[in-house]
Formats: C-alpha cells, sequence, structure tokens
C-alpha cells in the first residue's frame, strides 16, 4: 500500500502508452476524433500534452520574456486513456503490445498490422 501524503494518497504510476514525438488521436471528449503529434508526456498524472488538442486561452502580461502582452492559445494536458497511438505503418488508431526482439530490446508494435513502432 502506498504511503499517504498530505494531499491524499501517493499516485499509482503506471507507464503511459505514448511517448514524444508519437502521433495520436483523441478517442473521447469534447476534441474526439483530432489527431496531433504528442509535445509531452506527464507520467506522474498520467496525461499528455497534444499539439492542437485541449487548447485553452491564457492571458498573458508583458515582461522580459514576452515582450507584447496579449491573450495567447495553449494546449493543456489530456488524459493518456483518452488517446490512441496512430500507426506509422496502417495510419489507423491502434491498440499497442510489447515485444522483445532477438537482441533483447522491449519494443511497442501496433496489434492491427504487427509492425513495430519503435526504432
Amino acid at each position: 500500500m502506498p504511503l499517504k501524503t498530505r494531499h491524499g494518497p501517493e499516485p499509482v504510476r503506471r507507464p503511459v502508452h505514448v511517448r514524444s514525438g508519437d502521433t495520436v488521436v483523441v478517442i473521447s471528449g469534447k476534441d474526439r476524433g483530432k489527431r496531433g503529434k504528442v509535445l509531452r508526456v506527464l507520467p506522474k498524472v498520467n496525461r499528455v500534452v497534444v499539439e492542437g488538442v485541449n487548447v485553452s486561452k491564457k492571458h498573458v502580461r508583458p515582461n522580459q520574456k514576452v515582450l507584447q502582452g496579449g491573450i495567447i492559445d495553449q494546449e493543456s494536458a489530456v488524459d493518456a486513456s483518452n488517446v490512441m497511438l496512430v500507426c506509422r505503418s496502417c495510419h489507423e488508431p491502434a491498440r499497442t503490445g510489447i515485444t522483445t526482439l532477438e537482441d533483447g530490446r522491449r519494443v511497442r508494435r501496433c496489434k492491427r498490422c504487427g509492425e513495430t513502432l519503435d526504432r
């Protein structure tokens, strides 16, 4: 049983099925059906930031980093369970499995076409 922290129990860390740079499709929520590239993976909270998905407006004040203030569009994180990896070879959203190669590397593979997803 995980130790209880100040803000409740520590979340159980599970490996996220997508990595930075992967192309994913959103399978539920207001942006359902949109495709985009994974910009960041947040494994501690099981969330991912996808390009062009879950865009929110942020009001920015001018400072040394941002010379001109205003309203900018910013992608927010979505739960990793709401995205599905798009296979590079069959170009379809697919579930993934783990396969061990002859040289001992563990790689992801598409369960739809069987092709290896990692390089």
